[in-house]
């Protein structure tokens, strides 16, 4: 059973940046593919992006690429989300997800029915 607990969520204004923390326990993290995806109000979770293994494995949503970069530190069993240029539209509730890497496919990888462990989510507001 893996752990995940999000942190670096807050308020910022536009144009701003934060770094997003999720930490994990209770497995082998190299083994996971990790993911973040974000959930406004009213609206479906969303796919922001994902790594597998290294930077190699590395995906973006087309509204995040060039301004979100996501990586991950084995050693301290963490993965982050660097925001840059933040809009107002980028508010939501951000959420990490794992997966077995060999479970996710370069495409499903993406999808947030694929992540079988979550975290509780860390808020992100963005204002104008």
């Amino acid at each position: 059973q893996v752990q995940l607990v999000e942190s670096g969520g807050g308020l910022v204004q536009a144009g701003g940046s934060l770094r997003l923390s999720c930490a994990a326990s209770g497995g082998t993290f190299s083994n996971y593919a990790m993911g973040w995806f974000r959930q406004a109000p009213e609206k479906e979770r969303e796919f922001v992006a994902r790594i597998r293994w290294s930077s190699s494995g590395t995906n973006y949503a087309d509204s995040v690429k060039g301004r979100f970069t996501i990586s991950r530190d084995n050693a301290k069993n963490t993965v982050y989300l660097q925001m840059n240029s933040l809009k107002p539209e980028d508010t939501a509730v951000y959420y990490c997800g794992a997966v077995w890497s060999v479970a996710c496919s370069s495409s499903s990888c993406d999808e947030a029915a694929t992540y079988r462990y979550w975290g509780q989510g860390t808020q992100v507001t963005v204002s104008s």
